[in-house]
């Protein structure tokens, strides 16, 4: 039996469904408290205790936060668990404390029961499973957070796995955003963070991706889309997609399950690379992001896969110069709910910064941050620049665990030499990067957890050079259509300058002089530094007075004065906010 015919109707981003009000305090409970746990110890305890008694404590609270945040991710699901298997993946900066508590969540997910799910499939496609397919094996093969994952085959022989949403999900998410929303309003009030990033923007980024996730039919598309990008590489593979099985909640596509990209062992034994295959993933995702503009942005290791070729496949692989060792193998990519685009602006600047990082141009690197809107206004371009080259060249080459491994006296060097850059943090966090960002971050913790000592500049200096001939091939163009510009913007000088002569000869030519705005704002820093002294200077001189005053015996004066000095730190204070 073939199923019906369903009319796809997008997904809107929201549930008419009231929100789960049990639910959504837990959540703001949970962060509310981890909030709290934090301002105590890493701001109060520590400006009083010092750094060396909150470090002492450090990893056990780290590995508390992380094992409470769990309980409540496998209870809840939901967005919490994506969120846990973003922070699990990160092993290149995430402290072992938060990331073993975590690693593996994403297998966590607790089942929602069968007749649940089947009452789905059957809204979905119209018949039950048992009409629909020769077989259809009733044990849940992977819980995740929006959906559940069941292998069947087709009458046509073909073996598929069926992913179906789960009950009542949309409810849940919207719930988990809502409380979400109110912790980044929480997060807003810190001024170092709202001067560097609109949380609540990035939140609603991150929503409208996870709206869309939830709509399978775009998720099929995706996956058409880039079975058709990488359709000529032979070492990526995408499983073709089952249209009249798929709807907005049930998708079916080809079983391709194969060893589990961080199953460590299994690869090793398979006779496959680990390293050649970290290679060969970053690679992959340099050309999505380069060449594409267009990139898996959840590659987290429950939807990555190797799946080992007969050794006669080395050949094709070196017939499209695909670098060989060990057994031939694929990377498989599944799961297309979340991707990520890339505008040509944000193209533009992520070359720019890939050329520099490759050849350590610290120029080029500010450059790459200026067109990807990744400083403040008024941030000091060239301090910036200089505190950039230092680190690329204590940096570049390094593998993973060196830079892991690196001496804590040569960042504290850095730290103190750029120290008011450290203190002003001239960084901010674009809102189109948010994916991008996550999708990077789970990457670079992947290839470090193939390939321990992962040494990334080889392949990103091999692919900043082919850019480098890209972008010079296309300047040579550039170069031609501006020089006939500059050709005719000389034909025109001759006239303009007789224009101006003959305006100077009649009068008519005025010349007007402003000042210009950095010098205004320059001058209006110097008046309120003027100001903030004055006031200081009085607060200081009533305060010593008062203290006089006291020991002199004068205790109502001295508390006049105290009074006074009370006003006077206050209008400081106040001044200064304002």
């Amino acid at each position: 039996m073939t199923p019906r015919s369903i009319p796809h109707t997008p997904a809107q981003g929201r549930t008419t469904a009231p929100l789960d009000r049990w639910r959504y305090r837990r959540v703001l409970w949970f962060f509310g408290r981890l909030m709290l746990d934090l301002v105590w110890w890493e701001i109060v305890l520590r400006h009083i205790l010092g750094e060396r008694i909150a470090a002492r404590t450090r990893p056990a609270r780290l590995r508390g936060y992380a094992r409470s945040f769990r309980r409540l991710a496998v209870e809840m699901g939901g967005v919490l668990i994506k969120l846990g298997q973003f922070i699990s993946a990160r092993v290149d900066i995430m402290p072992p404390a938060i990331t073993d508590e975590l690693a593996d969540l994403q297998d966590e997910v607790p089942p929602q029961p069968l007749e649940a799910m089947l009452s789905v499939l059957e809204a979905e496609l119209g018949a039950p499973p048992e009409h629909l397919f020769a077989e259809f094996d009733r044990e849940v093969q992977a819980a995740a957070s929006l959906g559940q994952v069941y292998r069947a085959r087709l009458r046509g022989g073909e073996r598929v796995v069926v992913k179906i949403q789960r009950p009542g999900i949309e409810n849940c998410v919207a719930t988990d955003l809502a409380a979400l929303r109110q912790v980044a309003r929480w997060t807003m009030y810190w001024s170092v963070v709202r001067k560097r990033a609109d949380v609540p923007a990035l939140l609603d980024e991150f929503a409208r991706t996870l709206w869309q996730e939830l709509d399978y039919v775009s998720e099929a598309d995706h996956a058409e889309r880039f079975r058709q990008l990488f359709e000529n590489d032979p070492r990526v593979y995408v499983p073709s997609i089952f249209r009249n099985y798929s709807t907005r909640r049930v998708i079916t596509l080809e079983d391709v399950t194969s060893i589990k990209i961080t199953d460590y062992s299994a690869i090793e034994a398979a006779g496959v690379d680990r390293a050649l295959a970290a290679q060969y993933l970053l690679d992959m995702y340099l050309r999505m992001i380069f060449d594409f503009g267009y990139f898996h942005a959840d590659p987290h290791p429950g939807n990555l896969f190797i799946y080992p070729l007969p050794p006669e496949a080395a050949s094709a692989m070196a017939d499209w110069n695909c670098t060989v060792s060990g057994r031939p193998f694929y990377v498989v990519f599944i799961d297309f709910g979340m991707v990520g685009m890339i505008t040509e602006q944000m193209k533009d600047g992520l070359r720019t910064l890939l050329v520099a990082v490759a050849t350590r141009d610290a120029h080029g690197v500010l450059e790459g941050y200026q067109k990807l809107g990744m400083l403040l206004p008024g941030a000091d371009l060239e301090r910036i620049e200089q505190a950039e080259q230092e680190i690329l060249d204590m940096i570049w080459g390094r593998t993973v665990p060196d830079l892991a491994k690196m001496h804590h006296s040569e960042m504290r060097a850095i730290a103190m030499k750029y120290r008011d850059l450290m203190y002003e943090m001239p960084f901010q966090v674009p809102q189109d990067f948010i994916y991008l960002a996550r999708a990077v971050g789970i990457l670079s913790g992947i290839c470090t957890g193939l390939d321990p000592e992962f040494n990334p500049w080889q392949p990103i200096a091999e692919y900043a050079q082919r850019l480098i001939v890209q972008e010079t091939q296309s300047n040579l163009e550039s170069w031609a259509r501006e020089a006939v510009r500059l050709g005719q913007v000389a034909l025109g000088l001759p006239r303009q300058m007789q224009d101006v002569l003959d305006r100077i000869q009649r009068g008519e030519l005025h010349a007007r002089i402003d000042a210009a705005g950095e010098l205004q704002q320059d001058l209006r820093r110097l008046e309120m530094a003027i100001n903030s002294m004055t006031r200081a200077l009085v607060f200081s001189s009533l305060l010593i007075a008062a203290t006089l005053l006291t020991i002199a015996g004068r205790e109502l004066l001295g508390m006049a004065a105290f009074a006074l000095a009370g006003i006077a730190w206050l209008a400081l204070v106040l001044r200064r906010r304002s």
